[in-house]
């Protein structure tokens, strides 16, 4: 999955082109460090009646899920949302006061991060208000002392839950992250459960712990809490049951129909065998015109990498920019073939890799509000082996935050690039390229390759969400230098490519940091991978000046002299990242992850966020959901129609009172 924070020049789907020249205003709010854009659904008023039925109750079955997140992400973050939806329901009028103003950033930051640790960082955020004010505020609200006092410590204490997944990793990492998919045991104690349970010889590995929580009772004994219909969040499990039952009466096939039976029988059983069968039936799905994700999917917050955070997402084909991601897939194979890893770990036969261009109906759990904008599924590798995968890239969201940048004075390209040179290849090509990259990560880099035998899917732990999203990119950055993909009518000029590289650089290296607090550590595996990259590109090129690091006016920046020396050195790391994940070379990965991706220069972090915070500029973007309405006449539904807000906060509290379910 590739993420999208913090960058400001993507491209635009031409479907996208003719809303976007209405005056539809993107930008709909700025706080602390984050931006609330809202999107378009191009396309919408061609789909049929029956479509936009579908579509309609596909997004209320991934609305239903919300609550999850929050209780995954952290086991106190559903209390303290509803005291803080309470309190902003006692303090109707208080808004242009200055501590009640400071309230409300830190209120809104907690919506945006589905809980009291920042989406990105994951490191606990405080109110600016006072303490004394807040207790005030959560009396206003009718609540006991007992509950003030604890809730008001949960907020303040800095030394409680202070981050949601750990980065002591000379520590326990599961016994100190917030994350609430452990309780009671240790890093030593989960490792040796599943690997009781795992049959790593069996050529259809189940996801052991997937969708579960790992418990240690109060008679020493470890048992999982599943869920499902009747475990744990069952309340919320059942209402997107009864939505993606509805949603079932009005697919567009057969074949819809089926897998989602399926994922309503793995929802109500938690068999996680029934989970691979709903993957297997949903990824032969390459002809609908709309699609959806929906359950326990990236494991990105699990610090070993393992348990799965909800997420939903319900998207139509875009068809004409679909084009693209379809001659990339058509030729799969070829880019297998000449990968520069070593061919143990081709696939001799690549199958079934479907992509497309979306945009999306409605975002959900761990895609909202800040959502991807490329997706690559199912994760299970013997899948992708035996059945293929579905590649998709989110058009109109990328479209949303090219049109969002342009209502923005100043950019990140003007500060941070070296030559007018460098800013012209940005300009010219910057939007292709980082729309071809994400195609490249999605339809090819996550599908590519393939596990020796007896290798584990889990074999890297900890490092896996790092390591894998590095391989992904790796992938994509070797390939956007070869001269096939202009051959394929995919890239204009064999020289388009520099802009990609270029930008990735200077963002690994520098200026992905100006998301990071100073003094704190590269936590984010997205983050985590592209350090990785850069940092192990620029050291091993500095014999040949590859990579440079140039200073002007007291102001840095890192330069690409050469290349395709540099196309060189991603191909040598490619095929090192490709042996670690295949062979289950835990220390070698280990190695890798430790050594260049996590450690960030305390000098060069002051200064691009001394140089960032004089741009004026969010380094976080997320996205409010359009509304889809039903429109009745005698009685009966006739229509469906988009409705655009531009009210976060109000959405925000609508979704607590219509989707709460824990």
């Amino acid at each position: 999955m590739i993420t999208v924070a913090g960058i400001a020049a993507v491209a635009m789907s031409s479907c996208s082109k003719k809303a976007a020249e209405t005056d539809f205003k993107y930008l709909i709010d700025e706080f602390a460090d984050l931006k609330i854009m809202k999107y378009q659904v191009p396309g919408w008023d061609n789909l049929t009646l029956q479509q936009k039925e579908y579509v309609y109750h596909l997004s209320e079955a991934a609305k239903y899920g919300r609550d999850i997140l929050w209780a995954q992400n952290c086991s106190v973050n559903l209390d303290v949302r509803h005291a803080l939806e309470d309190i902003i329901a006692t303090c109707a009028g208080e808004e242009g006061k200055e501590e009640y103003d400071k309230f409300l950033v830190y209120a809104k930051r907690v919506f945006f991060s589905n809980g009291i640790h920042h989406h990105y960082s994951e490191d606990k955020f405080f109110p600016e208000c006072s303490k004394d004010y807040f207790t005030s505020l959560l009396m206003k609200a009718g609540y006991p002392m007992e509950s003030v006092i604890s809730l008001t410590d949960i907020v303040y204490n800095p030394d409680l839950m202070p981050q949601r997944k750990s980065t002591n990793l000379s520590g326990d990492i599961v016994k100190e992250s917030a994350v609430n998919f452990y309780e009671g045991v240790t890093k030593d104690e989960v490792e040796a459960y599943y690997a009781s349970i795992v049959d790593a010889e069996d050529p259809e590995p189940v996801s052991y712990g997937l969708n579960s929580k790992l418990v240690k009772g109060d008679d020493g004994v470890i048992r999982e809490q599943v869920y499902k219909e009747d475990g744990l969040y069952g309340a919320a499990i059942k209402k997107i049951c009864e939505e993606l039952c509805k949603a079932a009466e009005v697919a567009e096939s057969d074949l819809q129909k089926e897998y989602i039976g399926l994922l309503v029988d793995y929802y109500r059983t938690g068999d996680l065998r029934t989970w691979d069968r709903y993957n297997v039936a949903w990824v032969k799905d390459t002809l609908g015109t709309v699609d959806f994700v929906n359950g326990f999917i990236e494991d990105y917050n699990d610090p070993l990498g393992r348990k799965a955070s909800w997420e939903g997402l319900v998207n139509i084909k875009d068809i004409e920019a679909s084009h693209r991601t379809e001659v990339i897939s058509e030729n799969a194979q070829w880019f297998e073939d000449n990968s520069p890893v070593d061919p143990r770990f081709k696939k001799p036969v690549v199958k079934g890799v479907s992509a497309k261009v979306i945009n999306v109906a409605a975002l959900a759990g761990d895609c909202y509000p800040a959502t991807p904008i490329g997706i690559n599924l199912p994760n299970a590798d013997w899948i992708r082996r035996e059945h293929g995968s579905k590649s998709v890239t989110i058009a109109n969201i990328t479209s949303a935050y090219a049109k969002a940048a342009e209502e923005s004075p100043k950019n990140m390209l003007s500060e941070f690039a070296w030559s007018e040179e460098e800013i012209a290849l940005q300009k010219q090509y910057g939007s292709i390229t980082d729309d071809i990259h994400t195609d490249l990560h999605e339809c090819l880099g996550h599908g590519s390759g393939q596990l020796l035998p007896g290798t584990s899917p889990n074999a890297l732990g900890e490092y896996s969400s790092t390591l894998e999203e590095a391989r992904a990119d790796l992938f994509g950055l070797y390939y956007m230098a070869d001269k096939k993909l202009v051959e394929l009518g995919i890239l204009p000029s064999e020289d388009a490519y520099k802009a990609q590289y270029s930008s990735y650089i200077r963002n690994g290296l520098f200026t992905q940091f100006t998301r990071v607090e100073l003094g704190r550590k590269n936590t984010e595996a997205h983050m985590q991978n592209r350090k990785l990259i850069a940092q192990w590109c620029y050291e091993k090129g500095l014999a040949d000046n590859v990579i440079e690091k140039k200073v002007r006016d007291g102001k840095t920046y890192f330069v690409v002299n050469d290349y395709p020396a540099l196309r060189n050195l991603f191909g040598e790391l490619l095929a090192e990242v490709q042996r670690i994940k295949s062979e289950g070379d835990y220390l070698a990965g280990k190695a890798l992850v430790e050594t260049y991706a996590i450690e960030i220069d305390p000098q060069l972090h002051k200064e691009v966020r001394e140089r960032y915070a004089a741009l004026n500029l969010k380094p976080y973007g997320g996205f409010v959901n359009p509304d889809i309405v039903p429109v009745k006449r005698g009685g009966k539904i006739v229509d469906y129609k988009i409705v655009y807000t531009d009210d976060y906060l109000g959405q925000m509290l609508e979704y607590g009172r219509k989707y709460a379910t824990l």
